[in-house]
């Protein structure tokens, strides 16, 4: 009998250490993220733009705009954002399923980011994660000194270029 409850016991430690391995995921999408995105997210499903309220799939690279009583998904967004700045404009992520059907809500809650132009993106950024979208690690002034810190290259700073070393 203490055989058996002995085995019981480590039969359910196993399936329950299994269950707990199999509950631990990782989900990075960094490199998928368009160069305007905001930093800081090793995962994204949208943004949303609450600047001209438009959302964009990052899995699809497509916007999603409201238009004619109806949700469009393009590659593009519609002519009258044309002056939309991408790099400048606030992101918001979002990583519901299909956020646009509760628009109000995203609508609401973000309004107050409405012209904000604060935020970082991945482009501009320094940080390792998003290496894949840099030009060979130097960016926007950004570089590495020999002790391979992250230096910006003040503009009004003459002495020598603002290469550095990887």
């Amino acid at each position: 009998m203490k055989k058996l409850i002995l085995a019981t016991a480590i039969l359910l430690s196993c399936l329950a250490i299994t269950s707990a391995k199999a509950q631990i995921r990782v989900n990075v999408n960094i490199g998928s993220q368009p160069e305007w995105g905001p930093v800081g997210y090793n995962y994204a499903n949208y943004y949303y733009m609450p600047d001209i309220d438009t959302y964009y799939s990052i899995p699809t690279h497509q916007y999603i705009y409201y238009q004619n009583n109806d949700w469009i998904r393009t590659s593009y967004l519609p002519s009258r954002y044309r002056n939309y700045d991408l790099y400048h404009g606030y992101k918001v992520v979002i990583n519901d399923r299909d956020p646009w059907l509760r628009d109000n809500e995203y609508r609401e809650r973000y309004a107050n980011y409405r012209g904000r132009r604060d935020q970082i993106i991945i482009r501009d950024s320094p940080d390792e994660r998003y290496r894949n979208h840099w030009d060979n690690g130097k960016h926007k002034g950004w570089y590495k000194n020999e002790g391979k810190e992250w230096k910006h290259k003040n503009k009004h700073d003459d002495e020598g270029d603002d290469e550095g070393d990887d």
